[in-house]
Parts: structure tokens; C-alpha cells; sequence
């Protein structure tokens, strides 16, 4: 079976280093389930499993006994070029992340060609409630329309998200400091008026102020726009 050979490709290319670091960057991965295959060589088997004509077995085969297999799945559907294909393996997917590493490394090509549908499904993804769903909506609304297809309703969306989860709370302030970064105009009164939970809010101030392309001057702001005291997470 192509899973089986697959998973023998894997655990061939282990790095025993590598697992050792990402057993501790990924503390809701099971340590047994991680192999330490290094991210270029799993992109470089994720080409060459897309052209394969069997490569639907693997994707089929859920859910996977390994977290590399989950990255290399993510992978694997980012190469994909048809859209609805696309969509429909996504959305198939998304249930089994269970992890930011994989969840974050999901990042279909395609999707930058059909921006209008994707919006939609974007909205579907945050409302899901579930922790590693939403925040690959955030994910994808920061990739993908915090630029030419800048709309002030977007953050909105992110800024009605609450939630007790600390992997979306993070990707939250990632997004409203990207959005800083470049919408500032249009995304500074969220921060001014207290938009965002207290965690939220802080960190996203902190994640503005260590990117160079926020002005000395914003950042000055942002500082005095933080809120003292001890929070969650």
C-alpha cells in the first residue's frame, strides 16, 4: 500500500536531533507519533507524491498514525491546483490537524487565483469553534486579504472570535499585528478601543513591536496602549 510506503520513506529520512527539537516546539503532538523528518525533504516527497496517481490512498487513509504523515498531508494539498479539489481535501482534512505546526504549514497556491470563494469558506472556518479549524481561517484571511484585497470588515471578523484556546488566541494577535504592520490606519482603533481580550490584546502589541516594518513612532503608541497586569495564557 502507498501509505505503508510512504511511512517506510518516512521513517528512513529521520533525523533523531530534529525529533528530539519538535517534540518540544509541539507539546500537543504525542511524542511517540513524531519521526523528525525535516521540513525540506518532507515539501521535496510532498512533490513527488502529487503527481502520483495513488497519492488519493494517503489522503483517504484517516487519520494518520504519524504527525509527520499529517505534515506531509498538508503538504500534499497545498500542491494541489484544481480549487474545488482543493476545498473539498482541505475541508476533509482539517478535522484530523491537531497541531499549530501542521495547521500553519497548510498553505494552498490555489487559493490565491480564487479569492471571492475562498472568503467564503474563510467565514465558515472561523465560526467552526474548533481550535485548529479557526485558526486556519485566520491564517488564510492574514495570508490572503490583508493587501490589494484589504477590506476594514475583516478584522472585524477576527475581532469578534472568543475563545479559551491558546493556539487561537496566538494567531489572532499575529493577524492584528501583521494587520498593523500594514493597515494600521484602519486596524489601530481596535487596539485603541480595547477590542480584543486582555491576552489577545497585549500580545498582539508585543508581536507589532518586534516587527521592523512598524514605524519607531507607531511603536511608541502601541506602548503606551498596553494594559498592565497579570492575564491568561
Amino acid at each position: 500500500m502507498v501509505t505503508e510506503e510512504i511511512r517506510e520513506e518516512l521513517l528512513r529520512m529521520q533525523d533523531e536531533k530534529y525529533r528530539d527539537f519538535q517534540i518540544k516546539l509541539i507539546p500537543t503532538a504525542a511524542p511517540e507519533s513524531v519521526i523528525g523528518v525535516r521540513t525540506p525533504d518532507l515539501r521535496k516527497l510532498a512533490k513527488q507524491m502529487s503527481k502520483r496517481e495513488d497519492v488519493a490512498v494517503f489522503l483517504n487513509d484517516l487519520p494518520h498514525r504519524y504527525f509527520d504523515e499529517n505534515q506531509l498531508h498538508a503538504f500534499i494539498v497545498s500542491e494541489i491546483k484544481d480549487y474545488g479539489q482543493c476545498i473539498a481535501e482541505t475541508e476533509r482534512f482539517l478535522p484530523y490537524v491537531d497541531n499549530w505546526a501542521t495547521c500553519d504549514q497548510m498553505s494552498p497556491k490555489v487559493f490565491g487565483k480564487h479569492r471571492k470563494e475562498l472568503l467564503e469558506r474563510i467565514g465558515k472556518w472561523i465560526r467552526s469553534g474548533e481550535t485548529y479549524t479557526v485558526r486556519f481561517g485566520i491564517g488564510m484571511l492574514m495570508e490572503h486579504f490583508l493587501d490589494g484585497d484589504y477590506d476594514p470588515g475583516y478584522p472585524e471578523m477576527v475581532a469578534g472570535i472568543r475563545s479559551g484556546e491558546y493556539y487561537v488566541n496566538m494567531m489572532t494577535a499575529w493577524y492584528f499585528a501583521t494587520a498593523l504592520a500594514k493597515q494600521y490606519e484602519t486596524v489601530i482603533p481596535f487596539i485603541e478601543e480595547r477590542r480584543l481580550d486582555t491576552w489577545t490584546h497585549n500580545k498582539a502589541i508585543q508581536k507589532a513591536l518586534e516587527s521592523c516594518r512598524v514605524t519607531p513612532e507607531r511603536k511608541e503608541h502601541l506602548r503606551s496602549l498596553r494594559i498592565p497586569g497579570k492575564h491568561r495564557n
